[in-house]
C-alpha cells in the first residue's frame, strides 16, 4: 500500500458518530486503522548491493578461497530494522459534535484539511432531528440532567407548536439578512436571495434557516431544524425554550445530525467502515461535489470573508436564547 494508499488519503469524508462517543476519540480511532492499513500492505522488494563474498574457487581441487562479486538484499529499509514506515497521520475535525449528540461528522486528511476551513468559510447550513418529551425541566436541558420542574401538557397542541415554530423561522430569517451586510436594494443582494446563498459574512449568532414539527404524539414531539452557527447545547436549549412558550416546559431527548453541508447520513462511514479502503473510496467519491460544492458556495463571498484566526473555535459556544438571535451585531 504505502505512499500509493497515502496518494489516495487526500480529501475530505463523513463518518457517522455514534452518542456517547467523543469526537477526539473518533478521531484517534480513525488516525489509528488508517495507519495501520497503511503498514499492513507488502513492503516493496529489497535493494540489492554487490558484495564480495569469500569462497571456494570452482573447479579447484585444491581448497583455495577467492572473493566472488554477489548481489545481497540490503536490510536497511527491513522493517524490522526500520520500524513501521507510517507512524503519525493527522485526521482534522470539521463541525463538532458533543459526546451526546450523533450524526455527520466530516474529517479531513491531507489537503482536505485546508477544505475544511473552506467549509468553514462558506457558512454551510445543517440539518438535525431534536427529539424533546413535554412535562418536565432539567438544569442542563438533557432528559438526564437534575430536575427542576414538572408541568402539564395536556393543552398543548400541534397547531400550537406549529404557530411558535412559524414566528421562530421567521425571526431567524431577518436575521440572517441582518448578518449577511446585505443592501436588499441592490440587484446581486436580490439575485443571492432568490437563490438561496444569502450567508453571514463573519460569525454570528445560531441562525434558523428552517425548522418544522415531523412526529407530534404528546408527551414526545420530533423536529426538523436546518441551520448555521450552532452548538447542540443550543439546540436542547431550543427545545426548552420552545416548551416554555408552550406555557410547559420540556427537555431533549436526541440530538441527531443528519446533513453537514454537502455530507449527508448515506455519505456517512459506519464505525465497520472505519477501514483504509472505505475511507479511500469515499474520498474519491465525494471529491468531485466537494470541489463543485464549494465553488458555488464561496464565489458569492470571495473577497468578503475574513479567515478564521488560529484561536477562531468552529462553533461558539456562548449561550444564547435560542428563540431569535441578539440584536446587536458585529460580536
Amino acid at each position: 500500500m504505502g505512499s500509493a494508499g497515502l496518494a489516495r488519503l487526500q480529501g475530505l469524508f463523513a463518518v457517522y458518530k455514534p452518542p456517547g462517543l467523543k469526537w477526539k476519540h473518533l478521531r484517534d480511532t480513525v488516525e489509528l486503522q488508517l495507519l495501520k492499513g497503511l503498514n499492513a500492505g507488502k513492503p516493496p522488494a529489497p535493494k540489492q548491493r554487490v558484495r564480495f563474498l569469500l569462497g571456494p574457487v570452482e573447479g579447484s581441487e585444491e581448497k583455495e578461497l577467492t572473493l566472488t562479486a554477489t548481489r545481497v538484499p540490503t536490510l536497511i529499509d527491513h522493517p524490522l530494522v526500520r520500524g513501521l514506515a507510517f507512524t503519525s497521520l493527522k485526521v482534522g475535525v470539521g463541525h463538532r459534535l458533543d459526546s451526546q449528540a450523533s450524526g455527520v461528522l466530516v474529517l479531513g486528511v491531507g489537503h482536505g484539511r485546508r477544505l475544511l476551513t473552506d467549509m468553514y468559510n462558506a457558512h454551510l447550513t445543517k440539518d438535525y432531528t431534536v427529539r424533546g418529551v413535554l412535562g418536565k425541566a432539567t438544569d442542563d436541558f438533557c432528559e438526564d440532567g437534575r430536575l427542576v420542574e414538572k408541568t402539564t401538557y395536556d393543552h398543548v397542541t400541534r397547531e400550537k407548536l406549529d404557530r411558535i415554530l412559524a414566528v421562530i423561522q421567521g425571526s431567524h430569517q431577518k436575521a440572517l439578512v441582518t448578518y449577511s451586510n446585505l443592501d436588499l436594494q441592490t440587484q446581486e443582494a436580490y439575485e443571492m436571495a432568490v437563490s438561496g446563498v444569502i450567508r453571514p459574512m463573519n460569525k454570528s449568532p445560531m441562525l434558523i434557516t428552517g425548522i418544522r414539527c415531523l412526529q407530534f404524539a404528546p408527551p414526545e414531539f420530533l423536529l426538523e431544524v436546518q441551520c448555521m452557527h450552532e452548538t447542540q447545547k443550543q439546540l436542547r436549549r431550543l427545545v426548552h425554550e420552545i416548551g416554555l412558550e408552550l406555557k410547559s416546559t420540556a427537555v431533549c431527548t436526541q440530538v441527531r445530525r443528519t446533513r453537514d453541508g454537502f455530507f449527508t447520513l448515506d455519505d456517512a462511514l459506519l464505525r465497520t467502515q472505519w477501514d483504509l479502503p472505505s475511507i479511500q473510496d469515499a474520498i474519491q467519491a465525494a471529491a468531485p461535489r466537494v470541489v463543485a460544492e464549494l465553488e458555488k458556495s464561496l464565489r458569492p463571498w470571495l473577497g468578503t470573508q475574513e479567515p478564521p484566526g488560529a484561536d477562531q473555535p468552529w462553533d461558539s459556544e456562548r449561550p444564547r436564547s435560542a428563540l431569535g438571535p441578539e440584536s446587536h451585531v458585529g460580536h
